[in-house]
C-alpha cells in the first residue's frame, strides 16, 4: 500500500491508496476483491479511519462488479486503484474499451449484466470518463456508511 499526506482546506488529512495491475484473462478478480478488504481494514486498523462493515461489504462488491466487467468487456491490461480521502473510498478501474457501459432498466427475471445496476446502487457517486487508452471508472464511497 503507497502512503502520503497532504493538506485539504488547510487541515493535514491522510491519503491513503493502493494499486493492483489486473491481466487480461481475468486471474485477479478475488485478488482485486481482498485487496479491497484488506486495504479498509488496514486503514481503520493501523490509521484509525473509521470505516463500518457495510461500507467493506459494498466496496468489496463494487470492486468486483467493475474488474469482472473490465476481464468481460475490455481486450487489453486495467488497472484498479483504490484511494482514501477522509471519510471517503475512491474505487478507480482504468480498462482498454472506450465505449461506456450503459445501465439497462431493472428486470430482475433477466440473468447477467447487473453490474453498473449494483455499483450505482452502492456508491455515493459514479463517474465514466472516456480517456486516450480507454475509459475509467470512478465510484465514491462512503466510509462510515450503516445502512
Amino acid at each position: 500500500m503507497n502512503e502520503s499526506s497532504r493538506d485539504d482546506v488547510g487541515t493535514a488529512a491522510s491519503l491513503l491508496e493502493t494499486s493492483l495491475t489486473l491481466d487480461s484473462d481475468g486471474s485477479r478478480i478475488a485478488q482485486a476483491r481482498d485487496l479491497a478488504v484488506a486495504f479498509l481494514v488496514q486503514a481503520r486498523d493501523d490509521h484509525g479511519i473509521p470505516v463500518a462493515t457495510r461500507a467493506v461489504e459494498n466496496a468489496q462488491l463494487i470492486v468486483s462488479e467493475l474488474v469482472t466487467n473490465a476481464r468481460k468487456y475490455a481486450p487489453g491490461p486495467a488497472l484498479l486503484r483504490l484511494r482514501i480521502s477522509g471519510v471517503m473510498l475512491r474505487v478507480e478501474l482504468w480498462d482498454s474499451n472506450p465505449v461506456a457501459p450503459a445501465a439497462k432498466a431493472p428486470d430482475p427475471k433477466r440473468i447477467g449484466q447487473h453490474g453498473l445496476e449494483i455499483v450505482t446502487a452502492l456508491a455515493q457517486t459514479v463517474t465514466v470518463e472516456r480517456t486516450p487508452l480507454g475509459k475509467r471508472i470512478t465510484a465514491d464511497i462512503v466510509l462510515t456508511i450503516t445502512a
